[in-house]
């Protein structure tokens, strides 16, 4: 039975993972009783945040489990106790989370949490590496690793087989043993399997006796200082996944490689009476690779620590809970997850594709609102200093059942500063003076009235600092007298004393280049020193009430959020989302 909350989008088009699927079903080839024909899972790391490319695998594995009436699990790789902290496993959750979708199952007996942690496993991994050891398919290794680096060889040269290797069974069992009682320094020896005679020779270097416990004498987050031996990943995920019933592990293909030990660890386990067929199979999908960002760890994490952005959550940031701070919506990321699709070869999304998604999401439920970013006065010479005239206009264009929201027009409004030119180029059509003999332009501030330019103030240092014009009193928007006038100029405004004052951050790529770590170049030399303007603008009235976390589309300018951490009540600070129309372009 599917989770209601991971039950909410439809089935989209096919791909070679549903297919794979799809057969299984036809097949029966996971029936078991009492358990869905399709488990999934999503095995993050708790070693940093996640990222976009996280989402794509939250929502492939999630989304799967979901179509297919399964389940999917969240597990916590938990086996890198140095690199690993709660802090991480927190932010994990509620992103999992805040994506829409859940590890809790309704059932008979109430609902049941699929949430694991491969430290869950810790006494079971060590029971089967016991085994392999008595079963003479692993061995303790006292290499250093500069020597075991050296012996394993390389894609052009074959490994040479450790001096230990054949040490007797009884030895390698008591030397693990001695290794979990903390009697050994870490990096004093190590388990390796032992996959078959020849296994240093074979092609995949993944295969060459790969290390399966080292010892780390290091504080686990969960397990405390029980442990001072960890499984590696190789190891502990196939194992993990087979005691999870999993059905279907899908993966990113850089572990295309990888999945022949897991193959071989599951049967070899299997044989040894530890697991019953059908043990779980190992898929691979091409990784989401993005342009203008990077999602190394390492990477982003050298952002947060030099302080180019703010932290993990800075709204330039890849980082799911940078997308959220930023405005994207769950429904977008969904939205882009399933139009890039799923296939086994690597390519590029242009960030564009994920700038589209948020678009197409808020269009048609974010209200709209006025702001004038930059803003230069317009002074009214003919409206009577002391009057307010209410103009309206839809909450959404498209939903009129939203009703109205209400503003001022007073003789000083702001307006943009792009909106009047002393002298006019060629096609513009907004305000400027008078033009020798020609009076000055006719514009409609929009949802008020009709206005003619007649002049403009200039400071001292000749930078023009406030517009005048005159207003027809008969051209009110939503009144008869209105039809009399044509004008090709629209401008949006907001009154001087009415306007709330908001600080509105103008977030853009944080890179200038499609591919800023490409050929191993220095990522940071692609900064881009505009990914963030601060500007003091003047917003509509009703602005004020604006909560955290709540997007607007203001007109002309883009999509914008109620910053979710800085915001505060009468006060909200906004965060661009996205621009109404992409301005990079296929030329940047």
């Amino acid at each position: 039975m599917s989770n209601d909350k991971n039950s909410a989008a439809p089935v989209p088009a096919s791909n070679f993972l549903r297919n794979i699927v799809e057969a299984d079903l036809a097949a029966g080839t996971h029936q078991r009783d009492g358990l869905p024909a399709v488990i999934t899972r999503f095995p993050p790391e708790p070693n940093g945040y996640l990222h976009i490319g996280h989402a794509k695998s939250i929502c492939v594995n999630f989304g799967m489990a979901r179509d297919y009436q399964g389940r999917c699990h969240l597990r916590f790789d938990d086996t890198n106790p140095t690199k690993e902290e709660q802090e991480y496993v927190d932010t994990i959750i509620d992103s999992v989370q805040w994506l829409g979708f859940s590890w809790t199952q309704p059932g008979d007996q109430g609902d049941q949490e699929y949430l694991h942690y491969a430290s869950d496993y810790f006494d079971k991994l060590y029971e089967m590496a016991e085994y392999l050891i008595t079963a003479g398919y692993a061995y303790v290794d006292s290499q250093s690793a500069e020597e075991m680096a050296a012996n394993r060889g390389n894609f052009g040269a074959v490994g040479k087989n450790s001096p230990f290797r054949n040490r007797p069974r009884e030895e390698s069992l008591q030397m693990f043993r001695d290794m979990k009682a903390g009697k050994y320094k870490d990096g004093e020896h190590i388990l390796r399997a032992k996959i078959s005679e020849d296994a240093m020779a074979s092609p995949n270097m993944n295969m060459r006796d790969p290390a399966i416990y080292r010892i780390r004498h290091a504080h686990h987050h969960r397990t405390g200082d029980a442990w001072c031996i960890y499984p590696m990943y190789d190891y502990t995920h196939p194992i993990s996944d087979a005691l999870e019933n999993i059905s279907h592990s899908i993966c990113t293909l850089e572990f295309q490689d990888h999945r022949p030990f897991y193959d071989w660890l599951l049967e070899t386990l299997s044989a040894g009476g530890f697991f019953k067929q059908p043990v779980p199979k190992q898929y691979e999908f091409a990784r989401l690779n993005l342009t203008y960002v990077v999602t190394s760890k390492r990477k982003l994490r050298q952002l947060v620590d030099e302080k180019i952005v703010t932290g993990w959550d800075d709204p330039r940031m890849p980082t799911i809970v940078g997308l959220r701070r930023r405005g994207y919506t769950p429904e977008a990321i969904q939205l882009f997850c399933e139009r890039i699709g799923v296939s086994k070869s690597d390519g590029w999304i242009d960030y564009s594709v994920l700038e589209g998604a948020v678009r197409e999401d808020l269009d048609p439920k974010a209200p709209r609102g006025i702001a004038v970013l930059r803003p230069l006065k317009l002074i009214i010479d003919n409206f009577d200093a002391g009057s307010s005239v209410e103009c309206s206009s839809p909450v959404h264009p498209h939903h009129p059942e939203l009703g109205n929201r209400t503003f001022p027009i007073t003789r000083e409004v702001w307006i943009e500063e792009e909106d009047f030119m002393e002298v006019p180029s060629k096609g513009f059509f907004r305000l400027y003076p008078p033009q020798g003999e020609q009076p000055g332009s006719k514009v409609r501030l929009k949802y008020g009235y009709v206005v003619e330019c007649t002049g403009f103030d200039k400071d001292e240092n000749g930078k023009v600092v406030a517009v005048h014009c005159n207003y027809f009193p008969d051209s009110k928007s939503g009144t008869d007298g209105a039809n009399n006038y044509k004008v090709k100029g629209n401008i949006h405004w907001v009154s001087v004393t009415a306007a709330l004052q908001a600080e509105v951050r103008l977030y853009d790529r944080l890179f200038t280049e499609a591919q800023p770590d490409a050929g191993g170049k220095d990522f940071m030399t692609a900064l881009n020193p505009n990914a963030l303007e601060t500007v003091t603008a003047y917003l509509e009235p009703g602005m004020q009430d604006a909560v955290a976390d709540q997007r607007f589309q203001f007109e002309r300018h883009g999509y914008f959020v109620a910053d979710r951490i800085d915001s505060q009540p009468g006060k909200p600070v906004f965060n661009r989302i996205v621009t109404l129309k992409d301005s990079w372009g296929s030329a940047k």
